[in-house]
């Protein structure tokens, strides 16, 4: 069964035979990369979920006053996405092609793009084996009937 491998972080480093890198540089990498600018939520979500995407100019700590058509302003804290967060957001990024929840992607990639050119691959990526990674999705998906 493929597996996610740790690609170090040293100069030269090549992934073993058959193996592809998917971590950030690539085309694979993801735009939600923890802690960063590319991976805040909008805490509650406009819908009254516990969270959302923050698509807007923002920064973890802050807050928005979102005015609704009908009206109602209603009060938004900023945050970084948990890991988690990040990891099912790239997930729905790749499964629901008519939801736009990535502002920039490298290349668009797609649940049959991934199939096609990764399935029966290792893949590897710089998050540590511990931790959850958007490379777990790549490989759920490649090798999922």
């Amino acid at each position: 069964m493929p597996q996610r491998l740790h690609r170090p972080a040293v100069r030269g480093w090549e992934p073993p035979t058959g193996a592809i890198y998917v971590g950030p540089g690539s085309d694979w990498q993801t735009p939600y990369r923890w802690r960063t600018r590319g991976a805040l939520a909008r805490v509650p979500a406009l819908d009254g979920s516990d969270w959302e995407y923050e698509t807007r100019i923002s920064a973890d700590g802050m807050h928005h006053a979102y005015h609704h058509g009908d009206g109602r302003v209603t009060g938004h804290k900023i945050r970084y996405m948990t890991r988690r967060e990040c990891v099912d957001l790239y997930r729905q990024a790749l499964t629901s092609p008519t939801k736009d929840v990535c502002l920039w992607w490298p290349r668009r990639i797609t649940v049959d793009t991934v199939r096609a050119e990764l399935a029966g691959r290792d893949l590897a990526c710089r998050c540590a084996l511990s931790q959850l990674c958007h490379a777990d999705v790549l490989l759920d998906i490649a090798n999922s009937v």
